[in-house]
């Protein structure tokens, strides 16, 4: 009696110890579940909060007042995020819930800084009445340390704006912060982007130039437009870089409404070239603007193309051939915006293989990309999920596949610009029609 009171004992042990597992596993899947639900309801925050959405906003303070806590990766709150975009609206909300106005980000940027930086003065007046302060780095999507002035080999580089010849400039490009012009320096034809004169004062207006002449003196490539030199101690400031009579993709697109299959793989090789240098490691250089407007045609004739504009890049001293680059901000042109970073979310280069392939649909297609929309609601519709439909019957299935590719949901699964390169030289290859050979001498 006495084994078999025992063997009941121990067999009820182990059931109890069994239920206590099974209870301990339950508590575990369910914690998981929650803590699930919370990191969901956390970036719904933020996307409403970008999306200028208050009464979703307050829908889900109203349900979860602790979201008001929430924070992304780079640590930035939702009232940075309306902040940067001066969405009053939402900001009030915030504020309302309790919002901490002076929340410091990953580069210690408050909303302010943030406001302030991206020139939303009504915002700016809206957080002082909080108590906001500006200190930081005034806005994360500006650079987070300073840029010195360039200085290595300055000498070879620095120009006397008395030099450039303006008697007979033209106009090829105006942004907010200053021109293109076609000028003439010592007797040669130049294209010169000059800071507007009320800018040349402004200290971020200065490091984003500076930013730009420090990354185009490293740059030597026959795909990537040529730097020349640069106007860095007197105002305005400028920079010169070679002149392309060609014109832009653009134009050049919008002229010819569509190219023929050689055309499209040769001048998907120039582009590809050109970022594969960009992309090459350990100094990886993102350019986060790639579109048509930022490809130059070399000639009249079309024969040779190259990616210029680097305004928007980012110079990154690469760790592993597997780092992530945590950036975030809506940098670049909407039309062709990788979703990552519509999304706010962490991005590396394949951000450029994503608008890449949307270049290459608008080479096969004619037209750009969702045409019918408006470039913010198209950047929307593509981080919906959604992708222009291919309709020409022309285009082959080969290129067709790869732009697929290239404008993957999953940065991970983009091909890298040297896969790229091989896969166009394999379909230009195996083309039938002989005049894809004069475009060899342009093959590295």
């Amino acid at each position: 009696m006495s084994n078999a009171g025992e063997d009941f004992d121990e067999s009820g042990d182990g059931e109890s110890s069994s239920a206590a597992a099974e209870a301990e596993a339950k508590a575990k899947s369910l914690q998981k579940l929650k803590e699930k639900v919370r990191v969901s309801r956390t970036s719904m925050i933020l996307w409403h909060a970008h999306q200028n959405d208050a009464s979703a906003v307050r829908k889900l303070l109203e349900e979860d007042r602790s979201l008001i806590l929430a924070r992304d990766y780079d640590q930035r709150t939702p009232l940075h995020v309306a902040s940067l975009h001066g969405w009053i609206h939402v900001a009030k909300c915030l504020l309302e819930y309790g919002a901490d106005v002076n929340a410091q980000d990953r580069w210690k940027n408050t909303p302010l800084a943030d406001a302030e930086g991206a020139r939303k003065h009504t915002m700016a007046e809206l957080l002082k009445s909080y108590g906001g302060l500006s200190y930081g780095q005034n806005g994360s999507h500006y650079e987070p340390k300073p840029v010195p002035p360039p200085q290595p080999n300055k000498c070879d580089w620095e120009v006397d704006p008395s030099e450039l010849d303006f008697s007979n400039a033209n106009m090829i490009g105006k942004g907010s912060f200053g021109e293109i012009l076609r000028a003439s320096w010592r007797g040669t034809p130049v294209a010169i982007k000059r800071i507007l004169p009320n800018l040349s004062d402004d200290r971020m207006v200065i490091q984003d130039f500076r930013h730009e002449v420090n990354l185009l003196v490293k740059l030597r490539h026959p795909n990537v437009v040529q730097f020349l030199g640069a106007v860095t101690e007197k105002k305005p400031l400028m920079l010169i870089t070679e002149y392309l009579r060609g014109g832009d993709l653009h134009q050049y697109l919008k002229d010819k409404s569509s190219l023929s299959t050689t055309s499209v793989i040769n001048y998907a090789l120039d582009i590809a070239r050109g970022m594969a240098y960009l992309h090459n490691e350990p100094n990886v250089i993102i350019h986060r603007d790639l579109k048509p407007r930022n490809v130059l045609l070399v000639n009249s004739n079309a024969d040779h193309l190259k990616v210029g504009d680097f305004g928007l890049s980012k110079l990154i001293k690469v760790q592993n051939s597997h780092d992530v680059y945590k950036m975030t901000g809506e940098t670049g042109s909407y039309r062709y915006m990788a979703p990552e970073v519509f999304k706010h979310r962490k991005y590396d280069k394949k951000v450029d293989v994503f608008s890449f392939g949307m270049i290459l649909y608008e080479m096969l297609e004619g037209d750009p990309p969702f045409a019918g929309l408006e470039p913010y609601d198209a950047a929307k519709h593509v981080a919906e999920g959604h992708r222009p439909p291919f309709r020409s019957k022309n285009s082959l299935p080969e290129l067709r596949e790869l732009t697929t590719q290239c404008w993957s949901a999953d940065m991970n699964h983009r091909p890298s610009f040297l896969d790229i390169l091989k896969r166009l030289d394999n379909i230009r290859d195996n083309l039938p029609s002989p005049d894809v050979y004069h475009w060899r001498i342009f093959t590295p």
